[in-house]
């Protein structure tokens, strides 16, 4: 089967589904792939690169009567009359929001796979293109922010007066978030974030962002996106979004919601409260965005001197990065699609990551429809549980005898004394040695973090010097089992501290440079 790359229609478009180096990858698989001419000229993918490796460049009408057609953004109408029929169109399609695409295709009698469906499950990571695409556009938010707020974001202490960090605040911690936290939290920033769900503020703390709270009921979200609120939520989240947005100097939103407009959280009078000077990027600006200020593709200056910014083409101004992740998400999803490697495009509709791409299907008659899929249950967090089924009535259990506890410790008393008195003088002052042992080292080491012992890998060290200064004490008892205990004791625990300051000096020349 051929796959043909065709030259994006789309105003501006600077993206390419294919490098040469992904055009390759297919070519692997068994396909012949022609790419149109100056198909990857904004990316950075000159035709002579495709030849190079080893793919023909083509007319558009060749790559359009192509088995398989691969592109970014979803075929427009004169493009989806190129199609043959009985062939295959991959690219963005946004089905929830444009069932008159899905409508086209059908009737065009053609199969048709939404790249932006890819379910959110585990083994679909490596082909979901929104996540590839939000995380290089959650980057270069922060760095459109920069350039907009012309100011440093790292706080400093110099000669001439103290200068305070950036503060940013950023609504949502999906990938498109958490991009922007690392990016902004990377150049000094002073990050702050919120997300609806509550699952997602660990992710936000681990990358050194502080995770605002509010106090409502949140639950945890099914299938890896924030849900709609309720006029609760709604109430409760607007007074904390004014005050971090009046306190902040730069706020990048990116709150969406699956098959619906963006929620607009930041209102036009947060926004005339904002310092002068202050940046907002509204990430969801493509959904109508989530700022009552927000223009799509457009820079906007209020009176009060806030700059936002509503541009979608984020992830485009990063073109050949971005069109390699696009790239490598399409040969995995085709790597799926073709488990031969035989160049034939094979689709399994009871695999849920191939039933859930799926727009349309062709058939001898033309096309079904095969929008919406069935849902497929994701979660987020290992909080969230399936329902299980009723179990069965418990058999009520007798509570525990409390005299038992009682009967046990007098026994355990009587045992010791007999082995006390029986034992020789030296039992007790080696048995007390022991249990003092136990105990020390249960609670010293019991109550460290797991976390933090390699790095507390020197107060080990001295623990363990303790163990072989007793084991040594008890080393000259003229008692074979004794000496046998002590010398093993020496034994490990020097083993410990010299391993211990092994590792120590590995962790402390990490940190140096050279």
């Amino acid at each position: 089967m051929r796959i043909g790359i065709p030259r994006e229609s789309r105003p501006g478009e600077t993206l390419v589904a294919a490098t040469a180096k992904t055009a390759g990858q297919l070519a692997a698989l068994g396909y012949d792939v022609v790419v149109e001419q100056g198909a990857g000229e904004a990316a950075d993918q000159p035709d002579v690169a495709f030849t190079g490796a080893g793919i023909t460049v083509v007319g558009a009408d060749e790559v359009w009567a192509s088995d398989v057609v691969v592109k970014v953004n979803a075929p427009t109408d004169a493009e989806v009359a190129r199609l043959r029929p009985g062939a295959t169109v991959i690219s963005l399609m946004a089905p929830a929001r444009s069932p008159e695409l899905v409508e086209r295709l059908a009737a065009q009698g053609v199969t048709g796979l939404a790249m932006d469906a890819v379910p959110r499950i585990s083994r679909a990571q490596s082909m979901d293109v929104l996540s590839s695409m939000a995380n290089v556009a959650g980057y270069r938010a922060v760095i459109e922010a920069a350039h907009e707020f012309g100011r440093l974001f790292t706080g400093q202490v110099t000669a001439a007066g103290k200068v305070p960090p950036a503060r940013v605040f950023v609504v949502g911690a999906g990938v498109a978030g958490l991009a922007a936290i690392g990016a902004a939290g990377s150049l000094g920033a002073v990050v702050r974030a919120f997300d609806v769900r509550p699952e997602v503020a660990e992710q936000v703390e681990s990358m050194g962002a502080q995770f605002v709270t509010v106090e409502m009921e949140q639950e945890v979200s099914s299938d890896g996106y924030a849900k709609e609120m309720t006029a609760e939520q709604e109430a409760a989240t607007a007074a904390m979004y004014d005050e971090e947005a009046r306190a902040a100097d730069i706020v990048i939103t990116t709150a969406l919601i699956p098959g619906r407009p963006a929620p607009q959280l930041v209102s036009a009078e947060t926004v005339a409260a904002m310092r002068p000077g202050s940046v907002v990027v509204d990430m969801a600006a493509a959904n109508g965005g989530n700022v009552a200020a927000t223009v799509k593709d457009e820079r906007v200056v209020t009176a009060n001197g806030v700059t936002v910014l509503g541009y979608t083409d984020l992830a485009g101004r990063l073109a050949a990065q971005t069109s390699q992740l696009y790239g490598t998400n399409v040969v995995n999803l085709l790597k799926l699609l073709t488990p031969h490697k035989n160049g034939v495009l094979t689709l399994d509709l009871d695999d849920v990551v191939q039933r859930g791409i799926t727009v349309t299907l062709a058939n001898d008659t033309g096309a079904e429809t095969m929008w919406p899929p069935p849902p497929v249950q994701v979660s987020a967090s290992s909080g969230a549980s399936p329902a299980a089924a009723p179990a069965p009535a418990a058999v009520e259990k007798a509570p525990p005898d409390p005299r038992r506890r009682l009967y046990a410790a007098g026994l355990a008393a009587v045992v010791f004394l007999a082995l006390a008195t029986a034992a020789p003088a030296y039992f007790l002052p080696s048995l007390t040695v022991f249990v003092l042992a136990v105990v020390i080292g249960f609670y010293v080491i019991g109550n460290v973090h797991h976390a933090l012992h390699t790095p507390l890998m020197s107060v080990t060290n001295a623990i363990s010097g303790i163990i072989v200064v007793g084991a040594i004490l008890q080393a000259p008892i003229d008692q074979p089992a004794i000496q046998v205990l002590a010398g093993i004791a020496v034994l490990l625990a020097s083993i410990n501290v010299f391993g211990g300051f092994m590792v120590t000096r590995r962790m402390l020349n990490m940190f140096q440079k050279g």
